[in-house]
């Protein structure tokens, strides 16, 4: 019998990327095999048109920044979403600085980011969030307008066609990048694959078991010809998207007890026209309809893919059973669980706002659709506009002590007791936030190697100990050097501004 593996990570997105990249840098000697259901890699949630490439750092998001009873702003998540995301400049400043990452335009570019808003009411709340970002020095050179006119000179789309009797205002930060998370993951597997460890394609994991050793047991078959295969590891990360709640069901784990997964698909309308693109360059976020989801929050965006420029707005939410774009009808169905069945009624019955949001978007005809565009750009023309499908969304239903059953909005790790194995669950703002995730997932499953491993991580991410947030010395330094590194030369200007 061959040699059990140190690592399996399953999934082959930007998530296991990630985490591989990681663990070779910490620990060389390692044997690594990254095991992918499809042919190509980052074809799910990583793919840069299946919604995972905003580079969300919470400068233009409204949905981290909520308006308290008392009418201030919290601004805790934006601070933590952007902290994370500074985490993952640092890692891949540290593998262009290394030689891994031989030209960072490959997936990243500097992008402005925005936030437009329209009406007394959403003009005076924007005010007050950019008030409470401005002094942050996560959020240095942040600008606030209600003049059309200095709108216009930042993105002339959202301005040109309006009547001037509506009031708007715009915040605008050249902090902001694009990133194309697809490209990201191809870079660092290719490194892992430089470094020793194996990939596996085509290859469906179908169960997970312990040993009497106490390895994992992975056991699947290749899509093309049904050839079974197995390995041995010491170690199991389930990075696969919405497929990682039933593969983490499959392991018996005490830990996914009480999880279930509420899937939500997703269109986007996207334009390559160059005329069209050239007059837009920002990422520009709105308000979200009432009873829409956060992943849900509208966006015009520059997407930079291969090179080539073009313009994305949406997301048009939609319900499919299906927890992956390639996946099964019978996806939802299989996940139900009697241990997650009680929590699962329990949200569809507090979501009723939600369920009635995602009738009203499948029942909408094209042209409605269209007018949610032509509110944020309002000369829009239906003629240059192509309807993309976006990737599946499993947003985490998880038990809550208090409430019962709770849709939560985000990421969560679930790892064993014993550390053997973990994986992730649930959506936004995920790809971004990837390596603070790694670092927190690195935590709980191999906390007796975590001093060993401290000089190393010093190197690969070196706020991981001290939080940015709270030295603004150290936060500038921060942005000098990840913006020279990554060759974000707009975002260089802000930061010394």
């Amino acid at each position: 019998m061959d040699a059990p593996l140190d690592v399996v990570l399953i999934g082959g997105g930007i998530m296991s990327a990630t985490l591989g990249s990681m663990l070779q840098q910490l620990e060389p000697g390692w044997r690594i095999r990254l095991v992918e259901r499809l042919d190509t890699l980052a074809q799910e949630s990583s793919d840069p048109w299946n919604n995972a490439g905003t580079g969300h750092s919470a400068l233009c998001e409204l949905n981290y920044t909520p308006e308290k009873p008392d009418g201030s702003i919290d601004i805790t998540s934006a601070v933590k979403v952007n902290e994370q995301f500074q985490l993952s400049r640092q890692f891949w400043s540290f593998l262009v600085e290394s030689g891994r990452i031989p030209d960072p335009k490959a997936f990243i570019n500097p992008t402005p980011h925005m936030s437009f808003v329209w009406g007394a009411e959403n003009v005076e709340y924007l005010r007050k969030r950019y008030e409470a970002l401005r002094p942050h020095p996560l959020f240095a050179g942040m600008e606030f307008s209600d003049d059309p006119a200095v709108i216009r000179g930042w993105a002339a789309t959202l301005i040109d066609g309006r009547t001037g009797d509506e009031p708007v205002a715009a915040t605008f930060t050249t902090a902001g990048t694009d990133v194309d998370f697809g490209s990201l993951t191809r870079i660092l597997t290719d490194q892992l694959v430089e470094g020793g460890a194996e990939l596996q394609l085509g290859s469906q994991v179908t169960s997970l078991k312990k040993d009497a050793e106490g390895l994992w047991v992975v056991t699947g078959k290749k899509r093309a010809t049904g050839e079974k295969f197995t390995l041995r590891s010491r170690f199991v990360f389930v990075g696969a998207g919405g497929g990682a709640l039933t593969l983490l069901q499959k392991s018996g784990i005490k830990e996914i007890r009480g999880f279930g997964g509420f899937p939500v698909s997703g269109e986007f309308l996207r334009t390559r026209n160059p005329e069209v693109v050239r007059k837009h360059a920002a990422k520009v976020y709105g308000k979200p309809p009432v009873g829409a989801p956060p992943m849900s929050v509208p966006h015009l965006d520059t997407r930079v893919v291969d090179g080539s420029a073009s313009l994305m707005f949406g997301p048009y939410a939609g319900f499919s059973p299906r927890f992956l774009k390639n996946g099964s009808l019978f996806d939802l169905f299989r996940s139900v669980r009697l241990h997650n069945l009680l929590p699962m009624i329990q949200v569809a019955f507090r979501n009723v706002s939600l369920v009635v949001y995602l009738v009203s978007q499948l029942a909408a005809r094209r042209s409605t659709k269209f007018k949610e565009l032509v509110a944020f750009m309002p000369e829009a023309d239906p003629a240059d506009w192509e309807k993309i499908t976006a990737g599946q969304r499993v947003q985490v239903i998880k038990k809550d002590p208090e409430k019962g059953g709770v849709l939560q909005f985000g990421t969560e790790v679930v790892a064993a007791g014993d550390g053997t194995i973990a994986g992730l669950l649930g959506a936004s703002p995920g790809a971004s936030t990837t390596v603070a995730i790694m670092l927190d997932l690195m935590g709980r499953c191999f906390p007796d190697r975590m001093d060993a491993w401290g000089p190393v991580l010093d190197d690969m991410v070196p706020g991981h100990r001290s939080p940015l947030a709270k030295d603004p010395a150290a936060a500038a330094a921060h942005f000098e050097r990840t913006d020279k590194t990554l060759q974000l030369n707009e975002g260089q200007q802000r930061a010394s501004a």
